[in-house]
């Protein structure tokens, strides 16, 4: 069976465990899912944008892993936004059970902040939300 591909959204500047801690969930024995081309570290121009646009259009679901400073973190509002605009389906993840962790600022008011579990990620990725 074909994993499904997942497109990872996380600040860069506060977050970057996150990233580390994702990647080796996708590792597990079990995991449904696959990382593809992740967040990128670059200035937030239209090349970058356009860059963004074509790895989002190319998974099957996009994964925002919030954190405290995720409201201010213009890189992730941003990819956001194109998963919104591709009408690819997408689902904020809770980075820190112990923290209060934003939404980015283009997160719908009714966009859920689901918290980080192997058992959620799990149903997340395959489309219970």
């Amino acid at each position: 069976m074909a994993k499904t591909r997942v497109f990872i959204s996380f600040d860069y500047d506060h977050d970057s465990f996150l990233k580390i801690a994702i990647v080796g969930q996708s590792k597990h024995e079990d995991s449904p899912f696959e990382l593809a081309d992740w967040s990128i570290k670059e200035h937030i121009d239209d090349n970058w944008k356009a860059k963004a646009r074509t790895r989002i259009k190319s998974v099957d679901v996009v994964c925002v892993i919030c954190g405290e400073h995720t409201h201010t973190a213009t890189g992730v509002s941003a990819e956001l936004k194109i998963a919104q605009e591709e009408g690819k389906p997408y689902f904020l993840l809770k980075g820190y059970a112990d923290k209060t962790c934003t939404k980015p600022k283009s997160a719908f008011v009714s966009d859920k902040l689901y918290n980080w579990t192997w058992d959620n990620l799990k149903i997340l990725v395959s489309g219970g939300r």
